[in-house]
């Protein structure tokens, strides 16, 4: 049971730092006119994706020494695809209040749970697809170099990420 709710916890906690990724790439990406604020979901930055196509924008920019038209490329990319994020970001914003308010009422309905549950399941699915069109379209602009230190982010955010899981383990076992 305990090993059940750390997966639900470490899902959980991978899930918003996903979506906290996510809405810097997107802002980042916007080109908003006259100083108004980028578009952060209907309920705020962490309300929306789950997850960019490449994570922080800006650090990557950084990381991977883009060049001025490549940022440009990849805002084009990301401006291209913004209407189906918001659509997206909505669809789970959503279904994630439609299995919160079953799971809260007054009377378990299993059955309302489970449908509720599933639907936010394919809205997941369809983010996670959605993501890696995008993802593939963005390492296109990439040049081989940039694309295997790239690579190389991806294998040490990883490598975090599993030291991180492996310390909140360790910690509900009281070691």
């Amino acid at each position: 049971m305990t090993q059940t709710m750390r997966r639900i916890g470490l899902g959980a906690g991978a899930a918003l730092l996903a979506v906290g990724t996510a809405v810097g790439a997107v802002a980042y990406a916007q080109n908003t006119p006259g100083g108004q604020p980028p578009f952060m979901g209907r309920r705020g930055p962490r309300a929306g994706m789950m997850g960019a196509p490449f994570g922080g924008l800006r650090m990557l920019g950084r990381r991977l020494d883009l060049t001025d038209p490549q940022k440009d490329q990849i805002k084009t990319i990301l401006q291209s695809h913004r209407d189906e994020w918001k659509t997206l970001a909505d669809r789970a914003a959503d279904a994630r209040a439609a299995l919160d308010a079953a799971v809260t009422a007054d009377t378990v309905d299993e059955a309302a749970i489970r449908d509720k549950s599933a639907a936010l399941a394919a809205v997941n699915a369809d983010m996670a697809v959605a993501r890696a069109r995008t993802r593939a379209e963005l390492v296109q602009v990439l040049t081989p170099d940039q694309q295997a230190k790239l690579k190389a982010l991806q294998a040490q955010r990883e490598q975090r990420r599993q030291q991180m899981r492996q310390r909140f383990e360790q910690q509900g076992q009281g070691k």
